[in-house]
């Protein structure tokens, strides 16, 4: 095993290149983060599972990061908008517990079967507008279609007025840009704050208040829990950002593997695979969160024959994880529908962080890729794979975008 460590690439123009970088360096390996900040990255699924799984391992960097707690990791860090926010992601023990308690019940599954309706509005109204496009026309469809359906159906959850959607959901898409510089991402989370801030006040002090899960964690707050004003809003900003961005990529990516792969886009037309094994070999060939940080032991602790010292940061490479040779063979990189095993992944997380949305988010996929491909069968790219550029971040595993040519849609009724 090298001693040397991987430089993450923070505009992350090759993923999978540099995730197979860091394996080559071990299943644990030292990489550099932007700004120089030693770091860990697991690209092992077994031992991956393991680390989320077991409470040594601390999310709360502001109480476990020893070089943060120190005062080695300043307000310069690149990365300081992940180490600011206090929401479930980034909290340990009883206070993330008590934060997981206050949200879960809006993903539950009996909530998000009342959804599917909702959903399925949502996607038939996209791709209406989508049928309006002339024929052979380009159009980018991450923009069009795989980002407006979760942000509508999360802002709807939570009721966002269209008015503050835009602004509310900036604050996210530039959390995941790994480009920006510390002062950016300083200054990100801040506006994020006062704009989410003026969106709370507007809903406590409504007369008429909505049925809606942002008045639930009011009530919540109000009726006594040790929520904090700032949790609060960290916990929607949470919620409001990974709500999109991972079911964006995830139908994006989908959509591109298929489009690549015609002959794997036959077998599900003919009913041979289903869209829940396109999404699962999606999810584990493309993952749609790349390299998430943090995680920090609360001892050393010893992992695939290296000892990760207590404090240092931990990042699950879950781009890496889903192509692990170990449990996919020699074909672990290659996108194959028919794979056995493709739901050895662990791209919702696993343990007391698995993702709350994992229901929502497979149903949002499974409604927006069938309905899709339903309406527009002869959807193709336009242009090459090659043209097709990174999302420009080493945290998502996404591109810019997705430029299609829809053909002749097939009637709404006529389906």
């Amino acid at each position: 095993m090298s001693s040397c460590p991987v430089v993450i690439d923070r505009t992350g123009q090759d993923i999978h290149a540099e995730g197979a970088r860091i394996r080559a360096q071990g299943p644990v390996a030292r990489i550099e983060l932007p700004g120089g900040v030693p770091a860990w990255s697991v690209t092992d699924y077994a031992i991956a599972r393991q680390v989320m799984a077991d409470p040594r391992f601390s999310r709360d960097p502001r109480k476990h990061w020893r070089a943060y707690v120190e005062g080695e990791i300043g307000m310069d860090f690149p990365l300081i908008g992940w180490v600011l926010m206090q929401n479930i992601t980034t909290t340990h023990g009883e206070d993330h517990n008590r934060l997981r308690s206050l949200t879960v019940k809006a993903f539950s599954p009996r909530r998000v079967g009342m959804m599917r309706a909702s959903v399925e509005r949502i996607a038939g109204q996209l791709l209406d507008d989508l049928a309006t496009v002339p024929a052979g026309e380009p159009v980018d469809l991450k923009a069009r279609f795989a980002r407006e359906l979760p942000s509508r159906v999360i802002c709807d959850l939570f009721g966002i007025p269209d008015h503050l959607r835009d602004a509310l959901q900036k604050g996210g898409d530039v959390n995941v840009d790994t480009t920006i510089s510390a002062e950016e991402s300083a200054a990100n989370v801040a506006e994020w704050h006062r704009e989410m801030l003026r969106f709370i006040e507007a809903k406590r002090n409504s007369p008429d208040r909505a049925d809606d899960m942002t008045a639930d964690l009011l009530d919540a707050q109000e009726n006594g829990s040790r929520l904090t004003e700032t949790e609060l809003v960290d916990t929607l900003h949470l919620l409001l950002a990974t709500g999109t961005e991972p079911v964006m990529n995830l139908v994006t990516n989908a959509v591109l593997a298929l489009l690549t792969h015609p002959e794997q886009l036959a077998l599900v037309k003919s009913g041979e695979i289903s869209w829940r094994d396109v999404i699962e070999e999606t999810l584990r060939a493309e993952a749609p969160v790349a390299h998430l940080p943090f995680r920090f032991p609360l001892e050393d602790v010893e992992l695939g024959g290296v000892t990760v010292p207590k404090g240092d940061p931990i990042l699950i490479n879950y781009a890496a994880v889903g192509r692990d040779p170990a449990v996919h063979g020699d074909s672990a990189a290659d996108f194959d529908v028919t794979r056995a095993g493709k739901d050895k992944h662990l791209s919702f997380g696993h343990g007391a962080h698995r993702c709350l949305g994992t229901t929502l988010g497979l149903l949002e996929a499974e409604i927006a890729l069938s309905g899709l491909f339903e309406r527009f069968p002869e959807l193709s790219l336009s242009g090459t794979r090659e043209e097709i550029e990174p999302q420009g971040t080493f945290i998502m595993n996404g591109i810019r975008a997705l430029p299609v040519r829809l053909t002749a849609p097939v009637p709404a009724g006529a389906r």
